[in-house]
């Protein structure tokens, strides 16, 4: 049986052969795994041939990630055996104690953020009416990681990730009661709650890259793409549960309500976070300043190919589909003059289409690589958001976001995961916290551009915020769709880890050949 070497994905770091010892092709390197146990052993690379991307070869040759080659105990499971089918095999990575009580703790914390989100955006929708509010809105929540993503990733590398995430979860808890307080009396003006959620976004800055970095330490190597899946599940799990909850309590006993429950929240959000062991950083063998240790980050991003074709994407990403969330309440109040639940509802009906999409992600061939997998997704969730914008019916609007979740978890997960597979644990957090600069500090810039695009044509038109509001993100979400075809045409292999020369390295420009992933079937 003749066979092409396929390009590893994220997911084909997984054992393959019972018994003995094998290797296991990663693009520039080799996993050396025991079989039959999936235990976690040394990573030996093999150079060959110059950095990728040139001048940054921290990548090429080191030692193994000492944290991660010694995960944190399992509650008497010693390895997969008795999860190798369907759905068991995946939950299989919640037998590690430590990384079960951190996605936990996430589990619950981001059940009371998508309250949050749901209450802040509908009382601003609601008392503004405005695009350009709410596009103001996402720069003071998410423009501090644009500033300090950095810096908290510097911090991630530096301090103890537990205690820096405990510490920034006590910041955020406080601001939440003041958001509770606020709405109770009656002055949650939207200056008030923008300034409340620039503190948010302050906290968020710091709390984001501890929470991404602890993941890679809790669990062995030939499993961080299962765990970053399944912390992707139990996001979207609660932008099912979340949203729908806000909606019902924002109806019935408004948002104060919503926003009690989110400050409760953090009790079991911190208790998960205590429950694991110090994090102590990886310490580096140079000594570096701040500001050199940063620039690095930088540089081996902005240098090597696949990083950065993969910042590329989740930046088009970010701040071309980033606005349909931010414009889904005024989708709901003034294109398809319906109330509260309805937000609720079509949050939730993206939850339950991310959720599919976590699943589904299983299903997609192993040899069906990463550098397909990723603009593919992004031209499907271009497309849906394209639909959404048109749809002329809260019908027809659920179905299609349901799709946008599907295609939106595919890009993020696989994204991530290849990032976190290419990087080394002593600048994962700044390498992260860059990745954090394109998806969260950049998306206000879409929603203010879409307002931008939007407002114009409706105005000319004589016609209110429900035409803004379609044209702005509609037609941004058209460029998205564009972009993410032109990336499938012309591929990136060493998003894969692969370069030039080696098994599986593939770019003949095509379509359909980026859709189908022909070049890397195996060949029996």
């Amino acid at each position: 049986m003749d066979r092409r070497r396929e390009p590893a994905r994220a997911d084909g770091l997984r054992a393959a052969v019972d018994g003995g010892v094998r290797a296991v092709h990663r693009g520039h390197g080799r996993l050396l795994v025991a079989g039959g146990l999936g235990l976690p052993c040394a990573a030996v690379r093999e150079r060959s041939g110059p950095p990728r991307g040139g001048g940054f070869a921290l990548m090429e040759e080191r030692d193994p990630d000492p944290v991660i080659a010694q995960p944190a105990p399992s509650d008497g499971a010693e390895g997969e055996s008795g999860l190798n089918d369907g759905l068991a095999r995946f939950l299989g990575v919640l037998r590690h104690r430590h990384y079960r009580a951190l996605w936990c703790g996430a589990a619950v914390s981001s059940f009371g953020s998508w309250m949050e989100a749901v209450g802040v955006q509908w009382l601003v929708a609601e008392q503004t009416g405005s695009t350009m509010m709410m596009g103001w809105l996402a720069t003071a929540q998410m423009g501090p990681t644009l500033v300090l993503g950095v810096v908290g990733g510097l911090a991630a590398d530096r301090y103890d990730r537990r205690a820096l995430l405990l510490a920034s979860q006590a910041v955020l808890m406080a601001v939440a009661g003041a958001l509770t307080l606020c709405a109770w009396f009656g002055v949650a003006t939207p200056g008030v709650m923008m300034g409340l959620m620039l503190l948010h976004g302050i906290a968020s800055a710091f709390a984001i890259p501890a929470w991404q970095t602890l993941t890679p330490n809790l669990v062995p190597r030939e499993e961080l793409s299962r765990a970053i899946a399944l912390n992707s599940m139990q996001f979207n799990l609660a932008r099912v549960a979340g949203p729908a909850a806000a909606g019902v309590l924002l109806a019935t006993h408004g948002a104060a309500a919503v926003f009690l429950v989110n400050t409760l929240t953090f009790v079991g959000a911190m208790a998960g976070v205590m429950a694991i062991p110090p994090v102590p950083p990886q310490r580096e063998e140079r000594s570096e300043s701040a500001w050199m240790r940063v620039r690095r980050a930088f540089g081996w991003v902005f240098a090597n190919v696949g990083p950065r074709r993969v910042f590329w994407g989740l930046l088009l990403l970010s701040v071309l589909a980033g606005p349909l969330l931010r414009m889904l309440p005024l989708f709901v109040s003034e294109v398809f003059h319906r109330a509260e639940p309805a937000f609720g509802l079509l949050l939730s009906l993206m939850g339950v289409g991310a959720v599919a999409g976590v699943i589904g992600m299983k299903f997609i061939p192993r040899w069906y690589p990463l550098h397909h997998q990723v603009p593919l997704s992004i031209a499907l969730c271009g497309g849906l958001i394209t639909g959404f914008a048109l749809a002329p019916s809260m019908a027809w609007a659920g179905s299609l976001i349901a799709g946008v979740g599907v295609v939106w978890v595919w890009s993020f997960s696989a994204s991530i995961t290849a990032m976190q597979l290419l990087v080394h644990d002593s600048m994962r957090g700044r390498v992260m916290s860059v990745i954090n600069t394109a998806v969260i500090g950049a998306m206000p810039f879409g929603s203010l551009l879409a307002s931008a695009v939007g407002d114009p044509v409706a105005a000319a038109l004589g016609r209110g915020v429900d035409l803004s509001a379609r044209v702005g993100v509609g037609a941004l979400a058209l460029v998205l769709a564009g972009a993410g075809v032109v990336m499938l045409v012309w591929r990136t292999p060493e998003i894969d880890g692969l370069g030039p020369g080696e098994p599986g390295y593939e770019r003949r420009p095509g379509l359909w050949r980026g859709i189908t992933g022909s070049g890397h079937r195996v060949v029996r």
